[in-house]
């Protein structure tokens, strides 16, 4: 049986921006898909997920939209703006492998720069998506 698309690109991406020097510089290791209590800022967090199945000449494919929160205190979002920038360029051109499903593509898809409720803390919100051949 093979893994999830979904679980095993969010597998990928760890391990790649765990393994990146710029991303571990500015973030360390703090990239979580459930923030613990008490956590160090600034971090990576794993936003909204999405799979969108097709089906093409038989094949089994999907589109995958995953979403990456960068969170910090820095008073403006010049620090969040260097975190998105490291780790997209991290994750840029064939960077992600998959053991059991194919990945077509992985691209950036868009960054959105917000002001938590709370007035202090930055969130950027990058957005990937992936083409995926689901085995």
């Amino acid at each position: 049986m093979s893994e999830d698309a979904a679980h095993e690109v969010q597998v990928a991406i760890i391990t790649c921006l765990k393994a990146d020097a710029a991303v571990t510089a500015l973030i360390g290791t703090r990239i979580y898909d459930r923030v613990p209590d008490g956590v160090t800022l600034p971090y990576v967090s794993f936003g909204p997920t999405q799979e969108v199945p097709e089906e093409v000449d038989g094949l089994d494919l999907s589109e995958l939209f995953v979403q990456l929160s960068i969170w910090s205190e820095d008073p403006g979002f010049a620090e969040g703006r260097r975190i998105a920038k490291a780790i997209v360029k991290a994750l840029a051109r064939d960077a992600l492998t998959l053991a059991d499903n194919a990945i077509a593509y992985f691209l950036p898809d868009g960054r959105r720069d917000l002001r938590d409720p709370d007035g202090l803390t930055t969130h950027i919100a990058l957005t990937f998506r992936a083409g995926i051949e689901n085995h």
